[in-house]
């Protein structure tokens, strides 16, 4: 029974806070229990076990592009397909990858390793030492897991290095610091890891010693997000950094001197700067420097450290033109920069006399694509990895190098017919005027007969863009059998840079879900669908916004779906890593940031008086980023109320939902069957209570799943999986 307390209408004792147990036997008994009731409703049929064979035949098949990256003379690449469940991290050279067939040597057979040792292992990545390129830090999690093993692996003999670097299981950041030491942060008991669950400190590690007697090189506070340290290793460029996440979006940046001794990089604290070579690269998150939020500066880093302020200003964003990001290669950047969200590609020269930056596109970037540097060699040559597709258009990979042209390497198949499919992007007005794009993925409207179903989705925080992509499994399932997919690039997310971010932050958030709720009506008064016809899905932060549809705007749906959720506000920041994202929402112990979480919470909106949409609602026990309890205890809570609502918790895949393509492959027919009995009346209706539900996806999902909070920039290449 619900026990109000105080006079606010969303506050009282919660009767289910027993379902945050994550193991607990009587939680887990009763998710079996909902998992049958999901199970029954929905994966019964032929239809569902049909589906699931052709999604499965898109995430196995075999003529998938491998994507690689370059690691001296070979190019690495980890794959997964129907014999290899959980995949081979395998490498080859440029001359065989340009072959249909390459010949691969494979360095960890991750399906061995789990037999032999019965565990279930999922490949979190490995970090390769420069420029030897002879040995691996890698990274094994257990089930999908956030948290994560290390060990070190020798890539000459391909075996771990019996007394070689080894740390059990913990959300572990390590690097290499020379040939016998890293620089390592880990769970080393008491006080050692901040309130959000990342480690505190970094430690200069020496093989053969303890890693608990490892000298203390840099400490955060408690109530930082997390400390990290790491070494560059470019040739003649050797240097060490640590630093500290204040929160998600903003850190302070040090470089470590031989003697120890730190010199703080001094810049604003929300910016993102790194060293590359002689350079300082800073991206702005507000104004600096008479620069504006979302521009791209470059510094002497030698000058910029003995105060010097002089710059060279890479990318200065509009009204309609963001930084999507940018990749060095030997000579050059490769800046890449979104227009209303289609992608452009710039290459950027620094003059040898230090006279200013000339700049020219990469040309062959087609509109409404996704357009992204896959990998370059930074160290050694202009070569670059290019890969582009569309809604429509699979995959193709060119190699080439800056000056001397390009080749398309690879080409990926299409996994379901295009024909009669059209892309069209639109622009709907959100309730404060601004103009909101989204993009539409179906039937030519043109000859499309009137509304049909349609697939939503959205995510909205943490600047992360929706952009483009090629989704097999989204063609298969959705749109082969005449649905519609869009795509709405909401306040929140990165589209338009920092301010398209930032004006939706903490007491702000209701502007993105104002602008998912404008979408859903233009695209019923654009006649592409009803609110019967229409679903919405989102993960993660997504999750949260499908929980503020459900609550919000329940007229405007058919049916809803949540994965992975976030949906109790007042108690995100005491759930694992859920401190990490105050940043974000604001801090639910703040008697000024409290009112607005109690009004975003989902999960105290709930009531018995609303007619919602059914919903189902994904989540994973192993998720040890965004808690299952979330999903759960809003599961329990619409029971409760008498609405419809089914649930569905994987053992296993951590935070992504799924830990392999067959985990994956059922999650998407789960969700893309129901979503289609729901919004078209050829499944049941769901009973009160036990019913409900919407449409799932891949790619994974987005948010705080993959974005570690603002730290140290990403590694040097060559150092990542």
């Amino acid at each position: 029974m619900r026990k109000q307390i105080d006079d606010d209408p969303y506050v009282w004792d919660d009767p289910y806070l027993w379902l945050e147990d994550i193991s607990g036997e009587a939680a887990l008994a009763w998710v079996a229990e909902r998992n049958a009731e999901t199970a029954g409703a929905v994966t019964g049929g032929d239809e569902f076990g049909a589906l699931k064979a052709r999604l499965r035949e898109v995430l196995d098949a075999s003529d998938r592009i491998p994507y690689t990256v370059r690691r001296g003379e070979h190019l690495y690449n980890f794959w997964r397909d129907a014999k290899h469940l959980r995949g081979v991290w395998r490498r080859t050279t440029l001359e065989q990858y340009r072959e249909d067939t390459p010949e691969w040597e494979v360095l960890l057979d991750i399906d061995a390793l789990a037999a032999a040792e019965d565990e279930k292992w999922v490949w979190d990545g490995a970090r390769v030492r420069r420029p030897e390129y002879d040995r691996a830090l890698v990274r094994l999690s257990r089930d999908g897991g956030d948290a994560v093993v290390v060990r070190e692996f020798d890539l000459g003999t391909r075996e771990f290095v019996d007394d070689g670097f080894r740390l059990p299981e913990a959300k572990t950041r390590i690097g290499w610091a020379g040939d016998d030491t890293v620089l390592v942060g880990t769970d080393l008991g008491p006080d050692s890891l901040t309130d959000s669950g990342y480690p505190r400190t970094v430690r200069r590690w020496r093989r053969g010693t303890p890693v608990e007697d490892a000298p203390l090189v840099y400490e955060a506070d408690r109530a930082d997000v997390a400390a990290w340290g790491y070494r560059d290793p470019t040739p003649g460029f050797e240097r060490e950094f640590v630093g500290r996440s204040l929160d998600f979006f903003r850190s302070e940046t040090y470089l470590l001197r031989p003697d120890g001794t730190r010199a703080r990089i001094e810049v604003p604290d929300d910016a993102s700067a790194y060293a590359h070579r002689q350079y300082l690269i800073v991206t702005l998150k507000s104004t600096w420097l008479g620069q504006p939020t979302g521009s791209l500066l470059a510094f002497d880093f030698d000058a910029f450290l003995a105060g010097d302020r002089t710059h060279e200003v890479l990318f200065t964003p509009d009204a309609r033109t963001a930084l999507a990001g940018h990749t060095w290669t030997r000579n050059h950047l490769l800046l890449e920069t979104m227009r209303d969200v289609s992608t452009h590609i710039e290459v950027l020269t620094p003059a040898s006399d230090g006279g200013g930056w000339t700049r020219e596109p990469l040309v062959g970037v087609p509109a409404l694509s996704a357009v992204s540097i896959v990998d370059t060699d930074p160290d050694v040559s202009d070569e670059y990895f290019l890969d582009v597709s569309g809604f429509l258009q699979p995959s193709t990979l060119h190699h080439g190098r800056i000056g001397a042209g390009s080749e398309a390497l690879k080409q990926a198949p299409h996994h379901f017919d295009p024909a009669g499919l059209t892309v069209d992007q639109h622009f709907a007005t959100s309730r404060d005027g601004t103009r909101v794009p989204y993009f539409v993925v179906g039937p030519d409207r043109a000859t499309a007969p009137g509304p049909g179903p349609t697939l939503l989705y959205g995510y909205g925080g943490f600047e992360v863009s929706l952009t483009p992509f090629y989704g097999g499994v989204t063609g298969r399932a959705w749109l082969e059998r005449g649905g519609t997919y869009v795509i709405a690039n909401i306040r929140g997310g990165g589209e338009y840079g920092p301010d398209w971010h930032q004006a939706a932050l903490g007491a702000e958030r209701p502007r993105a879900f104002e602008d998912f709720a404008a979408v859903a009506e233009d695209l019923v008064a654009r006649g592409i669908t009803t609110p019967a016809m229409l679903g919405a899905k989102g993960g993660s932060n997504g999750g949260l916004l499908m929980g503020a549809m459900l609550t919000r705007h329940p007229e405007l749906f058919g049916a809803i779906v949540a994965q992975v959720p976030l949906l109790d506000m007042t108690r995100f920041h005491k759930l694992l890593a859920g401190a990490s994202w105050i940043a974000e929402y604001g801090d639910p112990d703040d008697e000024a940031d409290r009112p607005h979480l109690l009004e975003l919470s989902p999960y105290h909106r709930l009531a018995a008086d609303r007619d919602y949409p059914p919903v189902l609602l994904m989540t994973s026990t192993r998720d040890d980023r965004v808690h299952p309890g979330h999903a759960r205890k809003t599961a329990a809570r619409l029971r409760e109320l008498g609405h419809r609502v089914l649930f569905h918790e994987n053992t296993g895949g951590g935070h992504a939902g799924a830990g392999d393509n067959e985990q994956a492959a059922h999650n998407s027919a789960l969700v893309h069957t129901y979503l289609w009995q729901q919004l078209t009346g050829a499944g049941a209706e769901a009973e009160p209570g036990a019913g409900g539900g919407a449409g799932a996806e891949v790619p994974a999902i987005p948010g705080p799943l993959t974005a570690t909070p603002t730290a140290a920039p990403a590694a040097p290449s060559g150092t990542g999986s």
